[in-house]
């Protein structure tokens, strides 16, 4: 079975190991064994700093315009809640109106 707590890794230590597959060449999988990393998570890690860089694939959110679009849908969420409830609110009124 696997752990229960995610090891988390700071930002900088992302960027070297980035950096680090950038500089020496070496596969993602090569420094991911020597940094005691998933060559999975350095992937990502390279994948989104590419694309953070512009040089991702064609279409590719930026972490920045992940988390932007991550705000704007749980505001359209909550709009959407709070719109549910005013017309609620103008049938009940409307009703109570016609009394």
């Amino acid at each position: 079975m696997g752990s229960k707590h995610t090891k988390r890794y700071t930002v900088e230590f992302k960027r070297d190991a980035f950096a680090l597959v950038d500089s020496t060449g070496k596969t993602v999988t090569a420094v991911g064994r020597e940094l005691g990393i998933s060559p999975e998570s350095l992937r990502g890690w390279y994948r989104r700093a590419k694309t953070d860089q512009g040089e991702g694939r064609p279409g590719e959110l930026t972490t920045a315009e992940r988390e932007e679009l991550k705000r704007l849908r749980r505001q359209n969420a909550e709009q959407a809640k709070t719109i549910e409830v005013l017309r609620k609110a103008a049938v009940f009124f409307a009703k109570e109106s016609d009394r």
